[in-house]
């Protein structure tokens, strides 16, 4: 009796031991039972190294600072750029609410060409610093052609001088809205329905593409 209740404790603990089958121990096992999905932008990676795609940021006008990328860099192909521009986009809507800052680059407070020249950099596309220089870069757009992430310059000082920049977020028939760091009310999204807005437009530039 006393032998069958010691096989009986010792199969108990053999059973108890065995793995089951709800441990994940790595990504590729996560994957296989549709836990875990690889990241969109680890996808878009792999996908241009597997098909050695490259596209570069090009310099439209001479004296573009756009940073020299590494041949180690991954460079995102032409289908995947609406990809890019959705994180730019994304990326400075993070920054909503921040107040205005002059000579601001941080989430303490932006200037207009502040929160512009930080959302590129975070993708390592280097701009320059002011409102105006960043408006001789890039390919200069009709009205028409203008779509998300390209940037929007105003003059807003009474002037010619262009002296305020905004990147678009939405396009629609007869308005385009950009997200930006206005003085007052620091960053948001506005619209060229608004007169002041409708009324200072200078130009609208594309960077990217």
């Amino acid at each position: 009796m006393k032998t069958t209740f010691y096989l009986f404790i010792i199969l108990s603990v053999l059973v108890s031991c065995k793995p089951t089958s709800k441990i994940i121990t790595s990504k590729s096992e996560a994957q296989s039972r549709g836990i875990y999905k690889t990241p969109e932008n680890k996808k878009i990676v792999e996908k241009s190294q597997s098909e050695q795609k490259k596209l570069e940021v090009k310099k439209a006008t001479t004296g573009s600072r756009i940073k020299d990328k590494n041949e180690d860099d991954y460079i995102i192909s032409v289908d995947d750029s609406n990809y890019l521009v959705r994180q730019l986009i994304n990326t400075a809507s993070e920054n909503l609410g921040v107040r205005y800052r002059s000579g601001g680059t941080t989430t303490d407070g932006f200037d207009c060409s502040g929160l512009i020249f930080s959302t590129f950099k975070k993708f390592d596309i280097i701009l320059p610093r002011s409102s105006v220089d960043m408006a001789k870069i890039g390919r200069i757009l009709d009205e028409h052609d203008i779509r998300k992430g390209d940037l929007m310059f105003f003059t807003t000082n009474g002037k010619r001088v262009i002296n305020h920049v905004g990147m678009v977020t939405e396009v629609n028939d007869e308005e385009i809205k950009f997200i930006h760091s206005s003085t007052q009310k620091g960053v948001i999204i506005s619209s060229t329905k608004e007169p002041y807005y409708g009324n200072n437009f200078a130009q609208a530039n594309r960077i990217l593409e």
